[in-house]
């Protein structure tokens, strides 16, 4: 039962070009992610929605809604987004979400043509938080190389924590160093 949920993520990447503008999988020691983004990386929007699934039975969805612009860092050319990430995790006894604020920027490194280092945090206070969790916090950093014209890979680290409303402590949804590849359509 627990294998099931592979093979979905597989199958939503198949179909991602007749509906998306890039897809995305990444994989951690522990996890492994699908991403999807609806709108062309150049539109002043960017709508995306994943799927990670984590060893042990807990299952994220997120869904990524940011206003997006070109602009830049000193002389280097930079795409930087502001908006919100809504988390959703289910696992055994535990299951809730949080709606996050933030951002992400993307920087190309015009020395090394097809090299980029991105960062997005997203937070969301207890007010936004819902379920078993009391807030949460996303953090993802990868640096990029851009293999051809339409495909990527890269490292980095993934991390989203949430603390647990009534519980002591907090929980790591998903930790770790990460690879993947990320494919525009």
């Amino acid at each position: 039962m627990r294998y099931t949920r592979v093979p979905l993520v597989v199958l939503s990447l198949a179909t991602a070009p007749a509906f998306a503008a890039d897809a995305d999988l990444s994989l951690t020691n522990n996890s492994v992610k699908g991403q999807i983004d609806f709108l062309n990386p150049g539109s002043d929007l960017q709508m995306g929605a994943g799927y990670t699934y984590h060893q042990g039975g807990r299952n994220l969805f997120n869904l990524d809604f940011h206003a997006q612009g070109r602009t830049a860092i000193g002389n280097l050319p930079t795409t930087a987004g502001i908006g919100m990430k809504a988390i959703g995790y289910d696992q055994d006894n535990l299951s809730g979400g949080a709606l996050g604020l933030g951002g992400f920027g993307t920087v190309n490194i015009p020395r090394v043509p097809g090299l980029s280092v991105t960062g997005s945090l997203h937070y969301a206070p207890s007010i936004l938080s819902f379920g078993d969790s009391d807030n949460m916090t996303a953090l993802e950093l990868r640096a990029s190389y851009r293999v051809i014209r339409n495909a990527e890979v890269y490292g980095g680290y993934r991390y989203i924590n949430t603390d647990l409303q009534g519980y002591s402590g907090n929980i790591n949804l998903d930790e770790g160093l990460m690879a993947g590849m990320k494919i525009y359509f």
